[in-house]
């Protein structure tokens, strides 16, 4: 069998284009300016944010009414326009003790505060004592949590109270997210209580804190998510309950004391060493 290779040396078709592949252009020499870096205008220098610092909050912020915690919050205080998260490891017992300072400047702005799915029942007595006032308080009582989602979304909507604190302890990643977009738009304050293992869950809310109380009938606050540096450190805010503070006396207003006095025993209940070595010198 005999091929015909006569194709090899024909020439090309004048109708198909020859392709023309640009020879690779230079790149660009990094040019390196010695020298300070020229400072920014005014109005572009205030909109930008360094993540070493604390930001600045978009809209107004209520001050929580302790200045040592205004300074970790971005702005200093809770912000409006935003979902904030409390989160605490007993549901209904420290959220109140924190909140109350600026739940009194929105009922004395004139504002109502809602409350959706409260655990516990709110003591009428204890807030009143902390200044707070029934006629501006709202309480829905929803058990299911359906139906607390709906209500607070619904709440959050409407942009008629001045704050609300909705438990939401099932919330999902996304919920809360579609909570901090319906929360751009509201002007009071909205938040989240939940329960300290919700802490290792990513959430679309740009305030994060976590509450427990100390020995001395103080709060420590760690506000564990922020818009600025992380805040490893624990904020410790004096407490104490509303009604005891006039009852309380000098020593029960540090128990830690007492405590450090009795931690020379070595089991509770059991005499201490200095007790142990006497009685055991009369018996020799």
């Amino acid at each position: 069998m005999q091929l015909d290779l006569n194709w090899l040396d024909a020439p090309a078709r004048p109708n198909v284009p020859t392709l023309q592949v640009p020879p690779p252009r230079p790149v660009a020499a990094m040019v390196v300016v010695a020298g300070p870096i020229p400072s920014l205008p005014p109005a572009i220098e205030a909109a930008v944010w360094r993540a070493n610092e604390l930001g600045q909050a978009a809209t107004a912020v209520v001050s929580s009414g302790w200045s040592a915690l205004d300074l970790e919050l971005p702005s200093g205080g809770w912000p409006r326009r935003a979902v904030t998260e409390i989160l605490s490891s007993q549901p209904s017992v420290l959220e109140w003790r924190l909140l109350s300072r600026a739940l009194c400047e929105v009922v004395r702005a004139g504002s109502q505060v809602v409350v959706v799915g409260s655990p516990r029942h709110p003591h009428l007595p204890g807030l009143l004592h902390e200044g707070l006032d029934e006629r501006q308080l709202v309480w829905i009582r929803a058990e299911a949590p359906s139906e607390r989602m709906w209500v607070t979304e619904q709440l959050i909507k409407s942009n008629s109270a001045g704050a609300i604190v909705a438990w939401l302890p099932q919330a999902r990643q996304e919920q809360v997210r579609r909570l901090q977009v319906c929360a751009q738009a509201c002007d009071g304050l909205v938040f989240l209580c939940r329960p300290t293992a919700a802490r290792h869950e990513a959430s679309a809310a740009p305030l994060r804190v976590h509450a427990t109380v100390g020995v001395d009938w103080e709060l420590k606050v760690n506000v564990f998510k922020r818009r600025g540096p992380v805040h490893d450190s624990e904020v410790a805010l004096p407490s104490v309950p509303g009604g005891l503070s006039a009852v309380l006396t000098p020593r029960l207003r540090k128990p830690s004391r007492l405590i450090s006095r009795g931690a020379t025993a070595d089991v509770v209940g059991s005499a201490s060493p200095v007790a142990a070595s006497r009685r055991h010198a009369a018996i020799q």
